[in-house]
């Protein structure tokens, strides 16, 4: 009996393997995510006809709800492997508002028509090509010779294909899987010349991260490894120690590397080892005619070995950038680069600012030098100069590798643009190329954070943790999502591990700060504040003055301002310097010290035009009734950030409400406030500066008023301990709900809140204007 017939479908110069869910071009198979695969098939089977989008989101997650933005990702990334651009039309037409309809006539072709076109890569589907093309033989054979000796000629052909075929697997079968780790050991510098130390990893790096199909163990893992093999967390990774690493973190190979000096030419060398036999999985070699051409030799290797250890043509093709375009030509640069990230790591952050920026008067053209600038500027609330060198990052984007062009869009769009939808998507893009990217996850559950979406920020960030365990910044990222996701336990758990890992760290005990204040935990408090202050005491001094505040001691929060600022002008950030100017004076306004306000949001803006600078002052004006000042702003960040999603969906809108609120007209605020997207997120970008709108509009409703829905804002507001942390607004929800209660006419639960407002501020400064007011209303309503 013959084999069943099996049939492909072919659509252009692309064909689809139904069995093994490939997609073909010229032989090649084209790189696709399972979903955009299924995403794929849907449409070529109905092809010529509309499939709604429901009934997409349907077949592609039957069990699980996910939002349509999914979709279209999906479909950006089909349209890409097929090598089509969205305004071509020459394989997916969009329908707006109905969905997407397959324009390439579609036809099932049996599997003898297309044995020649078969995968070159799957070595039986050949077996079975050269099986048929000798049955054909012998067929054609009976009409001439005797059957019998040609049935003995085939079975001894057959035999033989058969070694072959057994023999072309064990020299093709892929030596890793995606689910493999590599290591990768340092160079073993045989040439004498200094420059080759650390510049030919971190250039190999660079090119091997090209690679969706390679996994490579962060530098931060590998450091952490060698602690506990009772080495120096700086020490070499030689053959010997990382191939003992590979083993402790249950990795798959380590990938040695040479550079030797040969005459006047230079000869590089790859060879990947198995960890656990010591067995060489693929090595491969390439020749420099001098020490200018050395990169490009490197960059030729690691495409190559990429090959050898089982990545498919297609995707090395199509990932492969060279080692010019995704670091820089110059050896002098890429060593500078390589020292900034290694005094980053160390939180030296003033030596890697140096370090990058040598490094950009050696190559003007090192996109990743500028990035990782601009990146640095910002970590350090420095966000004009932060976005200087990222906007000059994107203006050179097209020259980088699929990964670092990701990475530059996304911190364009954040940093410079802030428009954090479209940087939320082009991380979704960046975890759905590269599933094992632990960056592209912490990323994306900052902006999660962004736009107030806290249990996916959590998600992206237990994603990123658990992909790289080695990152202080991860255990950071995640403690903070516990925090805001009011998870108090599972956040100080959190910092505990970073202790045992040795991954300590100020931000750490900055926000352990916040845990401890939320537990009302004075002890912890204080022990946290000491040990953060050990690298960030401006940042743990504005958090005591926020505290200060909540607890209405206002002299005391103007004195740690004062000297939060003072550091921050020393240490050159006279951006974050202005930033907590600026949030004081709104702390002030919310009070009624509305001249001391204006004062402060006043000098804030003469330090800092940031947005965030701008914001806040423009609250504070808002709120303390300086209307021409206030509209001022309010134009100007419309002008200046017509993309920013905080701005435009968050900020402004608290800023027109405070205004109008302060004018007297609540209804007006109202209307301000009626739909913010984000108003559970951050109102301001680099300090906790959140749910103003909300609080805002509690106020709008109790000018008009309604005191029931008065009540749920501030209820809002007071059921997310982990978000408002210290802020001052979060006492004041004690007296909104007060307020609140006492127009419904619940004077019982009216005095309740009354007394938790006045238990709060119960050692509060006497002169404070809504303490005043406060105590004048609970007398009335006695």
């Amino acid at each position: 009996m013959g084999s069943p017939v099996k049939h492909l479908l072919e659509f252009g110069p692309f064909r689809i393997d139904l069995e093994q869910r490939l997609l073909l071009r010229d032989q090649q198979p084209i790189p696709l995510s399972p979903k955009a695969f299924d995403l794929l098939l849907v449409l070529a089977q109905r092809g010529g006809q509309v499939v709604l989008k429901d009934d997409l989101m349907k077949a592609l997650w039957p069990d699980t709800f996910v939002e349509e933005s999914n979709l279209g990702q999906h479909v950006f990334q089909l349209r890409k492997a097929l090598g089509e651009r969205p305004q071509d039309h020459t394989y997916i037409i969009t329908v707006p508002g109905r969905g997407y309809r397959f324009a390439q006539r579609v036809r099932s072709i049996p599997v003898e028509e297309s044995s020649n076109h078969e995968r070159a890569s799957d070595s039986d589907d050949q077996i079975v090509v050269a099986s048929r093309s000798l049955s054909r033989i012998v067929i054609e054979a009976e009409r001439k010779r005797d059957l019998r000796l040609w049935a003995s000629v085939a079975v001894a052909l057959v035999a033989i294909l058969f070694a072959l075929g057994v023999y072309w697997r064990s020299q093709r079968r892929p030596k890793l899987t995606e689910k493999d780790t590599i290591i990768l050991a340092d160079f073993d510098n045989r040439t004498g010349d200094p420059v080759f130390n650390e510049t030919l990893r971190l250039s190999l790096s660079a090119q091997l991260e090209q690679s969706p199909f390679l996994n490579l163990l962060s530098d931060q893992r590998a450091r952490q490894t060698l602690a506990l093999m009772a080495q120096s967390k700086d020490a070499r990774l030689t053959q010997e120690n990382a191939r003992e690493v590979c083993q402790r973190t249950a990795s798959t190979a380590v990938l040695n590397e040479s550079i030797a000096k040969i005459g006047t030419r230079y000869l590089i060398t790859l060879k990947a080892i198995n960890c656990a036999t010591g067995e060489s999985l693929a090595s491969t070699t390439a020749a420099a005619d001098d020490k200018d051409h050395v990169l490009d030799a490197l960059g030729k290797t690691a495409s190559d070995i990429r090959g050898k250890l089982g990545e498919s043509l297609a995707s090395v093709q199509k990932y492969d950038v060279p080692p010019e375009d995704v670091t820089t030509a110059s050896l002098e640069a890429l060593q500078a680069y390589g020292l900034a990230h290694q005094t980053e790591s160390s939180n030296q952050g003033a030596d890697a600012v140096s370090l990058y920026q040598r490094a950009i008067s050696l190559d003007r053209n090192f996109a990743q030098a500028y990035l990782g600038l601009g990146i640095d500027y910002f970590n350090h609330d420095e966000t004009s100069r932060a976005a200087e060198n990222i906007r000059k990052a994107y203006e050179l984007r097209e020259r980088v590798s699929e990964r670092e062009k990701l990475g530059i869009e996304t911190f364009y769009n954040a940093v410079v643009m802030g428009n954090f939808e479209a940087a939320r998507k082009s991380q979704v893009l960046a975890t759905q190329i590269y599933p094992r990217d632990a960056r592209a996850f912490s990323n994306l559950g900052v902006f999660y954070s962004y736009l107030g979406d806290y249990e996916k920020s959590l998600a992206a960030s237990q994603q990123a943790l658990k992909l790289n365990p080695g990152a202080a910044r991860n255990y950071s990222n995640l403690l903070i999502d516990y925090l805001h996701n009011n998870r108090l336990e599972e956040a100080a758990s959190t910092a505990g591990e970073a202790k045992s890992h040795n991954l300590d760290s100020p931000f750490i005990h900055v926000n352990l700060y916040l845990v401890d204040f939320i537990r009302r935990d004075a002890a912890g408090m204080e022990r946290e504040a000491a040990l953060g202050k050990n690298g960030s005491e401006d940042l743990i001094l504005y958090y005591e003055s926020d505290t200060a505040a909540n607890e209405g001691h206002f002299v005391q929060a103007r004195e740690l301002t004062r000297r939060a600022a003072d550091i921050a002008l020393r240490a050159g950030q006279k951006e974050t310097m202005a930033g907590y100017e600026a949030e004081a004076a709104v702390r002030e306004a919310l009070v009624g010290n509305l001249d001391l306000a204006k004062h402060q949001a006043e000098y804030a803006l003469t330090l800092s035009n940031g947005r965030d600078v701008v914001t806040m002052s423009g609250v504070a004006l808002a709120i303390a009734a300086d209307n021409a000042e206030s509209n001022r702003i309010e134009d100007d960040l419309e002008r200046r950030f017509p993309e920013d999603t905080v701005v435009q969906d968050n900020s402004l809108p608290a800023i027109r409400a405070a205004s109008a609120l302060r004018n007297g007209n609540p209804g007006k605020a109202l209307a301000a406030l009626a739909s913010v997207p984000y108003e559970m997120g951050q109102t301001a970008q680099e300090v906790n500066f959140v749910l103003y709108p909300v609080f805002l509009r509690g106020e709008a409703y109790l000018a008009t008023r309604q005191g029931v829905p008065a009540a749920k804002e501030f209820q809002k507001i007071l059921d997310h301990p982990g978000l408002v942390e210290n802020e001052p607004i979060d006492a004041l929800a004690h007296l909104g709900l007060a307020r609140a209660y006492a127009i419904s006419g619940n004077a019982a639960q009216a005095r309740i809140e009354y007394q938790n407002f006045f238990s709060l501020w119960k050692d509060a400064d006497r002169d404070i204007p809504i303490l005043k007011e406060a105590k004048t209303e609970y007398t009335k309503l006695r």
